[in-house]
């Protein structure tokens, strides 16, 4: 028997690749499939079964495709309705995977057709325990995704998350290995470890929401304290893992056009593009094209582009080296940003070149952003942290206002004067500086290195306050 974790770091996603006997299970597959086609064959076997712990959200799934390469069904527990081919199985129900038996255990709460898929070994005894979104290393899949297609409030879903883990998940053996479907970073939980696998002992004593003594009513507190507005782009994602999408090639295809600086900038006046710059921050604030967005690929890139952009459907025309298109259309289309109208050729220096108009981003560092406070005192700073670093610490007389709502605080940022605007490392804040600038809003100031370095540089903060305690 054979266990892989396919780890996706940008996506806090892990697959699986499960082999015995010349046969091969998948679970979860990421949407660019052929790796799993190619392990497989390498090791002289066939895929058997793809095996789907729910509806995902925060990615697209390659179910689809993958079942139409190999002909190996896509298997769902109880509940699922999907709008193509597949095998609905039972509560309890077995598959076998040359000498391992797969037993499916559903375990709604997350989503009404959340399940569970335990591995036993040749021996009949249990093994691992493969839990999607039911189940995190620290945490539990949070329970107000799936409201508006189960026709249940956040607490009716916590409630049944309750139920499923300790009627079905509790009672294993503590030496099962867990491997969930998401570790620390995704939006999918909330208090994840930054560990991917674990036993199921070692959660019981570590996972909150797994204590032994807990009412359902704390749980549903607990569960549903502090939940984050989940990103805008879920519900199509779902939309797409139910109903079926295109294949990635075809993507792949249209995304990869060349384009001319002349072409590029007609393509974005004819269709109304998102120019999306993936260079590296610093990269953008030295020159980038005006009204172009950055979020770049050396960070949460893929679901910042979900959280800002919105609507799978936007077009987009990509500016960046050439070397890594390819890899900005493989990790939009995770997303289900399926709309890549092309790239411009030969990237920002083809524009600048070409005599085109070009923007910058005022960026400071920390310590000429002290000199400058101790200056003027009540010079306006925004932090667009989440919450809960705002929370814990901030500079003094900081405002708050969280990339991810950026929008809607638009009129806060003056009209007629200098601010500051910084994040925790560099990244967020050059993100929001674009989106601003795009907004006609001009006269900030980036401060390189984040909060970071404004604490490196000893610039007075407030006091801080744990995370734990926060309410």
């Amino acid at each position: 028997m054979k266990i892989e974790q396919i780890y996706t770091g940008c996506l806090a996603q892990g697959a699986y690749y499960i082999e015995s006997n010349g046969e091969v299970a998948i679970i979860d597959p990421l949407r660019e499939v052929q790796p799993y086609i190619d392990k497989a064959n390498d090791a002289g076997a066939k895929i058997k079964y793809i095996f789907e712990t729910h509806f995902h959200a925060d990615f697209v799934s390659g179910h689809v495709t993958l079942s139409e390469k190999t002909g190996a069904p896509i298997i769902y527990g109880p509940d699922a309705n999907p709008d193509f081919e597949a095998i609905i199985a039972k509560d309890a129900q077995e598959f076998k995977l040359g000498e391992i038996t797969f037993v499916v255990l559903h375990t709604p709460g997350h989503t009404m057709e959340s399940t569970t898929y335990l591995l036993g070994d040749k021996d009949g005894k249990d093994h691992a325990l493969f839990t999607g979104d039911t189940l995190f290393l620290g945490d539990v899949g949070r329970p107000d995704l799936a409201q508006k297609s189960a026709s249940m409030t956040q607490e009716q879903l916590a409630e049944t998350l309750y139920d499923s883990l300790r009627n079905k998940i509790m009672p294993l053996a503590d030496d099962i290995t867990v491997y969930p479907a998401h570790g620390a970073g995704s939006a999918c939980g909330k208090n994840m470890m930054k560990e991917t696998v674990d036993t199921l002992g070692n959660q019981k004593k570590m996972n909150y929401a797994l204590r032994a003594d807990m009412t359902k009513e704390e749980f549903v507190k607990e569960v549903t304290d502090g939940l984050l507005p989940p990103p805008a782009y879920f519900p199509m994602n779902v939309k797409l893992n139910k109903e079926g999408y295109k294949d990635i090639d075809e993507i792949m295809a249209k995304g990869r056009s060349a384009l001319s600086p002349e072409a590029f900038e007609a393509a974005a006046n004819e269709t109304g593009a998102v120019m999306l710059d993936i260079r590296h921050q610093g990269e953008f604030a030295e020159g980038h094209i005006p009204g172009s967005i950055f979020i770049g690929l050396d960070g949460g890139f893929a679901p910042w582009v979900g959280d800002l952009i919105k609507d799978v459907q936007q077009p987009i025309l990509l500016i960046g080296n050439e070397d890594r298109i390819e890899e900005a259309i493989t990790r939009l289309s995770r997303v289900g940003f399926d709309n890549t109208l092309g790239y411009l050729e030969g990237g920002f220096e083809t524009w600048k070149n070409a005599g085109k108009l070009i923007d910058t981003v005022k960026s400071i560092t920390a310590e000429e952003f002290k000199t400058d406070l101790e200056r003027n005192t009540d010079a306006p700073v925004f932090d667009v942290r989440k919450p809960g670093e705002f929370q814990a610490e901030h500079v003094e007389k900081a405002q708050h206002t969280a990339l991810s709502e950026l929008n809607e605080h638009l009129s806060e940022y003056p009209e007629n004067k200098e601010f500051y605007i910084h994040c925790a490392g560099g990244y967020r804040s050059m993100i929001a500086a674009s989106i601003l600038k795009s907004r006609g809003i001009h006269n900030l100031i980036d401060v390189k290195g984040g909060y970071k370095a404004i604490k490196e540089a000893g610039i007075k903060v407030t006091n801080y306050v744990c995370p734990s305690t926060q309410k």
